[in-house]
């Protein structure tokens, strides 16, 4: 394992940045995001940023394809520029899983291109948690906060970074930046993870488990009462969606520009009432299909359909963000009670 002193913070991101793109998590209007390093700019001392790292392989908006006529002729034009290998750095162990996730969906045939295209590029430098906050449960889907999944694993004491390469890509990074490390044994690492499991075990959601929700329960749960009164109070405003990481179904659209049309495609809710809209109409024309629709996804239909993987790695954003505080949690138990 490798040690760095946190003084030397600021060389490891220029070591990082100087053959790649690097983005770290920043503090920016009071929110933290992923912003691209700069020199003098400075981690956020946040858990998480608003937005997942989701952004860096399947951002908001995304160019598809261009068609520029001329006369009778119509040219296509692939519009992806993206070449540049990058780093994100600092990622989360919920943002991480997230990534296996989006590949279930993204990365079977019929392979999308364009995430692919981003997931190669790519580096993923984890950073253990330390200070859990009360909002988090990613624990209840099998991730273990302090040794988070990624292509490098980092661990942040009060004075010291440690830093271990897990993937080729991991070892490739690796090289460029160790003459600023030293070698080190794990105890001070080891040392952080039991005070972490030890704050875990006192979070308020740690005993959650999405588990009673599995096996063949699809059409009892489907058919429950409470989904009337959970979205009730329902706004339909897609925050939930909008931050979560794992969260993958999108619109295509055009745009005319006046001498050709730009298809691209964007973010898109489950919980808005144009969504999924057809010639005939709307499939789920209630607020009350379109709520049990994102919640059925997450906990019954992915799971279901991909070996028992939950949709859902408890990163505790809806918890966070949601106007009327609905979240997975609250709707997970609601339902585990009627079918006990």
């Amino acid at each position: 394992m490798l040690k760095l002193s946190l003084k030397k913070l600021d060389e490891l991101f220029a070591a990082m940045a100087q053959s790649q793109a690097l983005y770290i998590p920043a503090d920016n209007g009071g929110q933290a995001q992923y912003l691209r390093w700069a020199p003098g700019m400075k981690m956020t001392a946040a858990l998480n940023t608003v937005r997942s790292a989701k952004d860096f392989f399947f951002p908001q908006t995304e160019g598809l394809v261009n068609f520029k006529m001329t006369g009778k002729t119509i040219e296509v034009i692939d519009p992806r520029t993206e070449a540049e290998d990058f780093v994100v750095f600092g990622v989360r162990a919920c943002d991480a899983r997230s990534f296996s996730i989006l590949d279930k969906v993204f990365l079977v045939d019929p392979v999308d291109t364009y995430y692919q295209n981003r997931r190669e590029h790519g580096t993923i430098v984890t950073m253990a948690c330390r200070q859990p906050e009360e909002t988090c449960f990613c624990t209840s889907f099998g991730i273990d906060p302090t040794h988070p999944e990624g292509d490098a694993v980092c661990w942040m004491t009060d004075d010291a970074l440690y830093f271990e390469a897990v993937t080729p890509k991991g070892e490739a990074l690796k090289e460029k930046i160790a003459s600023l490390f030293e070698e080190s044994d794990d105890a001070a690492v080891k040392a952080q993870q039991a005070e972490t499991k030890a704050v875990l075990d006192r979070l308020p959601l740690h005993t959650f488990t999405a588990e009673p929700l599995g096996g063949d329960v699809l059409m009892k749960v489907f058919d429950s009462p409470s989904w009337k009164s959970l979205s009730e109070a329902c706004l339909g405003c897609g925050t939930c969606t909008f931050v979560c990481p794992t969260c993958q179904c999108y619109d295509v659209r055009d745009f005319d520009t006046g001498n050709g049309i730009q298809r691209f495609r964007c973010w898109d809710s489950c919980m808005y009432s144009d969504f999924t809209l057809m010639a005939h109409g709307n499939s789920r024309n209630s607020q009350v299909e379109r709520f049990r629709q994102r919640f059925m996804h997450k906990l019954v239909y992915f799971p279901a359909n991909n070996d028992g993987e939950y949709g859902c790695v408890g990163c505790g954003r809806c918890l966070a963000k949601c106007p009327i505080s609905m979240n997975i949690v609250k709707v997970a138990k609601c339902l585990e009670g009627e079918l006990k």
